[in-house]
């Protein structure tokens, strides 16, 4: 991108090199500085977004699914996917929160448990992180 000097001085933008005398900024070599700052609507005023209606959601049972998975935290049934390898993030993503936590903040070894649930019965599974990166899963079945 090119600003060249136009007609009367008036700045012009182009994909072309300006002619010889009438470059006034390379964008490639010189990008402009750009500042994103959230400004909230002046009192007394509506936007764009709170003035149209709301639009009403199709209700699937695969949305309900996946809504309830959100509400829990994860879904018990991914706990039997873990795997050494995996992340912190992605452990709470598929799996939620755990039951019960030990370890990590100054130590780096962590130990997060699942208590058995309907979506994953009779089992008690132990997932040991070393710096926020799974190193042992341990499925125990409980009868």
């Amino acid at each position: 991108m090119y600003k060249c000097a136009g007609d009367g001085g008036i700045p012009t933008y182009q994909d072309a090199p300006c002619p010889p005398g009438q470059e006034l900024r390379n964008f490639a070599a010189d990008p402009a500085n750009v500042s994103v700052l959230p400004l909230r609507p002046p009192a007394g005023t509506t936007t764009r977004q709170s003035a149209l209606p709301p639009v009403k959601a199709r209700t699937t049972a695969a949305s309900e699914r996946r809504k309830e998975k959100a509400q829990s935290g994860g879904d018990p049934a991914e706990r039997r996917h873990l795997h050494p390898g995996m992340q912190e993030g992605e452990v709470l993503a598929r799996a939620g929160p755990p039951d019960m936590k030990s370890g990590g903040g100054s130590r780096k070894v962590a130990r997060w448990t699942y208590m058995p649930s309907p979506g994953d019965p009779q089992t008690l599974t132990t997932v040991v992180f070393e710096y926020g990166k799974v190193v042992e899963v341990e499925r125990t079945v409980m009868k």
